[in-house]
């Protein structure tokens, strides 16, 4: 009688971990799917920066026409160092605002990565 309720036992088990593990990947790919990959400096760009700079960092925006400003991918905005970048995104620049308290330094430095890819592709 015991080694009939052990094995009763086992199956409840094997059922109910065949039902858990399943749901419980599902409910963590599910949480994941809205967040950008980590390195992903492209995503936070294209929320934050690409109404005024453009997608392409070019600035052929009708907001940055109106703002006048400056192609991401010049060499004048690419000479400055991956610091001087950082900082002006996370502290602004007239007219751009500052974003230091919506993104914290990995962010930050994520865009600033991006911005490099961007003049790659001019």
């Amino acid at each position: 009688m015991k080694r009939s309720n052990a094995k009763a036992g086992w199956k409840v088990i094997s059922w109910s971990l065949a039902l858990v593990v399943p749901g419980l990947f599902l409910l963590s790919s599910l949480s994941a799917a809205g967040q950008p990959p980590a390195g992903d400096g492209e995503a936070t760009f294209k929320a934050k920066c690409a109404m005024c700079h453009g997608q392409d960092g070019s600035g052929d925006s009708a907001m940055g026409k109106r703002m006048k400003v400056k192609d991401l991918r010049s060499a004048e905005v690419q000479k400055q160092s991956d610091a001087e970048l950082a900082d002006i995104i996370a502290k602004g620049k007239s007219p751009m605002m500052a974003y230091g308290k919506q993104l914290d330094k990995e962010k930050i430095d994520q865009v600033v990565a991006f911005l490099r890819e961007l003049a790659k592709k001019k």
